[in-house]
C-alpha cells in the first residue's frame, strides 16, 4: 500500500477523464518535446562517429580515437539512471510535467555549451573534461525525460489505446534522429567537409537553444493526467517512491531493463556505429551513404512506430517483441555482410528493414508496456529505473563495444553479431516474464466469442496499472 504523506486524506471528488482534444495536445507535446530532447542527445552520437576523434583525440591512432570518442558517448548513458532516479522520485511526488520542463532546459543548456567547447589543440585535456561533464548533464536530462513524457501520453490515453498514444513519445526518437542527422548533413553539405570538421560541426549544437525554446512553449501547455491528480489529491503519494519501486517491484524493473537490451543495441548499430564501420570499409562514400540511410529510416519510423504501437493494442506487446528479437539475432549477420560488399544504393532499404520492422516493432509499444508493469504512485520511478539501467548496457555501451569487438576480431564483426544475439535471448526471456494486459484481454475476448466463456466474460488478470486506478 502507498505510504501517505498525510495522516488523513480529505475526500476527493472524481477527476473528469481526459478529453480527446486534451489527448491530442498531450500526444503532440510528447512527440515534440521528446524530439527536441533526442535531437540534442543524438547530435552527440553523430558527432562521436564523425567529428570528435580528430577534434578531441588528435594524438592517438584513428582506431583508438574512435574508441575514445564512443567512450565519451557512453558516459551519457551512465548518467541516465541518475536522472531517472531523481526525476522518478520527484515526478511521482509533484507531477510529471514539472520534471519534463526541467529536463528540457537542462538538455538545451548542455548541448548548446558543447558547441562552444574548445578543441584539444587549444586547451588540451581540459577540452575532454568539459566534453565529458556536459555529456553527463545530457545523460541526466535524458534519464529524466523519457519516463515523464511516456507517462503523460499513456496516462491520458484510453486503456485500449495506450500502445498507440504511448508511441507518440517513442516517435520522438526518430524525430530527434531525423532532425539531428538532417542538420548535420545540411551543414556538412553547405560548408564542405574541411570547414565542417574545423568548426562547422558546432552549429547544430548551437541551434539547440532555438529548438529547446520551441519545445518549452508546447510543453508548458499540458497538465498531468487525471489518474495522477486523483492519487495526489487523495494523499496517496509515496514518501520514497524510488525505494518502494525497488522493494515492491524488482521483477518489473528487471523485466523493463531486459526489454531494453536488444532493441537499443540494434539502434546504436544502425544509426551510429554503422557510420564508422562504413567509413572504414567503404571510405567517404560509405559514410555518406550511411548518413543518407539514417535520414530515410528516421523519416519512415515516424510512421512505423505508431503503427506498431497500434498493433500491440490489438494483439498484445509480447508477441511482437519475441518475434522481432529473434529476427534481429539472425539478420544481424547478413546485415554486416551487406555493409562489407553490398551495393550502397540498396543500403536505405536494408537499414529500413532493420529499423522500421525489427526495431520499431519492439520500441513502439514500450511506453505503454513499461507503464503497465507498475502502479501509478511508483510508475515514473520504476519505469525510469528499468529503462535507463537497460540503456546503459545496450545503447550506451554498444558503439564502444562494437569498435572494440571489431578491432579484436581483426576487422571482422563476428563478435559483435554474437553479442547482439545474446542480448536478443535476454530480451526474449524478459518478454516472457512481463505482464501483458492487452494479450490477456484478447484471449478473454476470443474465449467469449467461441462460447467457452461463462455468461460473465472472464476479466484479464489484474495488473499493477489496473490495481492503481
Amino acid at each position: 500500500m502507498p505510504t501517505p504523506i498525510t495522516a488523513a486524506a480529505p475526500p476527493v471528488r472524481p477527476t473528469a477523464p481526459s478529453t480527446n482534444a486534451t489527448r491530442r495536445r498531450v500526444a503532440l507535446a510528447s512527440f515534440v518535446g521528446t524530439t527536441v530532447e533526442y535531437y540534442d542527445f543524438y547530435l552527440y552520437a553523430t558527432a562521436s562517429a564523425l567529428v570528435f576523434a580528430p577534434t578531441f583525440f588528435p594524438s592517438v591512432t584513428p582506431a583508438v580515437g574512435v574508441i575514445a570518442s564512443f567512450a565519451t558517448y557512453g558516459v551519457g548513458f551512465v548518467a541516465r539512471p541518475l536522472g531517472g532516479v531523481i526525476a522518478g522520485h520527484l515526478g511521482d511526488r509533484i507531477g510529471r510535467k514539472k520534471l519534463l520542463v526541467a529536463s528540457l532546459v537542462l538538455m538545451g543548456v548542455a548541448s548548446t555549451l558543447i558547441g562552444v567547447v574548445p578543441s584539444a589543440a587549444t586547451i588540451g585535456v581540459g577540452a575532454v573534461v568539459a566534453l565529458v561533464f556536459l555529456r553527463l548533464l545530457q545523460g541526466v536530462a535524458a534519464g529524466a525525460e523519457w519516463g515523464g513524457s511516456a507517462l503523460l501520453s499513456v496516462e491520458h490515453a484510453p486503456e485500449r489505446h495506450r500502445g498507440l498514444f504511448g508511441a507518440f513519445t517513442q516517435m520522438g526518437s526518430a524525430g530527434g534522429m531525423l532532425l539531428a542527422t538532417g542538420v548535420f548533413t545540411l551543414v556538412r553539405t553547405l560548408l564542405g567537409n574541411e570547414v565542417f570538421l574545423a568548426w562547422g560541426w558546432r552549429l547544430p549544437f548551437l541551434f539547440s537553444a532555438v529548438i529547446v525554446a520551441v519545445g518549452l512553449v508546447i510543453r508548458l501547455g499540458v497538465h498531468d493526467a487525471p489518474v495522477f491528480r486523483e492519487l495526489r489529491d487523495s494523499g496517496g503519494i509515496e514518501r520514497f517512491p524510488v525505494w518502494q519501486a525497488i522493494r515492491r517491484h524488482p521483477r518489473a524493473i528487471l523485466v523493463t531493463a531486459g526489454l531494453r537490451l536488444v532493441q537499443p543495441a540494434l539502434y546504436s548499430i544502425l544509426t551510429t556505429y554503422s557510420l564508422t564501420y562504413l567509413g572504414t570499409v567503404r571510405g567517404a562514400s560509405g559514410a555518406a551513404a550511411g548518413l543518407q540511410a539514417v535520414l530515410i529510416i528516421s523519416a519512415v519510423s515516424l510512421v512505423s512506430t505508431p503503427f506498431w504501437g497500434w498493433l500491440s493494442d490489438r494483439i498484445g506487446r509480447r508477441v511482437l517483441t519475441i518475434w522481432s528479437a529473434a529476427g534481429i539475432a539472425v539478420l544481424i549477420w547478413p546485415f554486416f555482410a551487406f555493409l562489407d560488399a553490398g551495393p550502397l544504393v540498396l543500403l536505405p532499404l536494408v537499414a529500413l528493414i532493420g529499423m522500421c520492422v525489427f526495431h520499431d516493432s519492439i520500441y513502439g509499444p514500450q511506453a505503454a508496456w513499461f507503464a503497465e508493469q507498475f502502479p501509478t504512485g511508483r510508475r515514473y520511478s520504476g519505469m525510469s529505473l528499468g529503462y535507463q539501467i537497460g540503456s546503459i548496457f545496450s545503447v550506451g555501451l554498444t558503439p564502444l563495444l562494437a569498435a572494440v569487438f571489431v578491432e579484436v576480431g581483426g576487422g571482422s564483426p563476428w563478435i559483435l553479431c554474437a553479442y547482439l544475439g545474446v542480448y536478443a535471448v535476454l530480451s526474449i526471456v524478459a518478454a516472457v516474464f512481463a505482464v501483458d494486459p492487452r494479450a490477456a484481454a484478447r484471449r478473454a475476448a476470443r474465449a467469449a466469442r467461441s462460447g467457452s466463456a461463462t455468461s460473465a466474460p472472464p476479466r484479464p488478470p489484474a495488473t499493477p496499472a489496473a490495481r492503481s486506478r
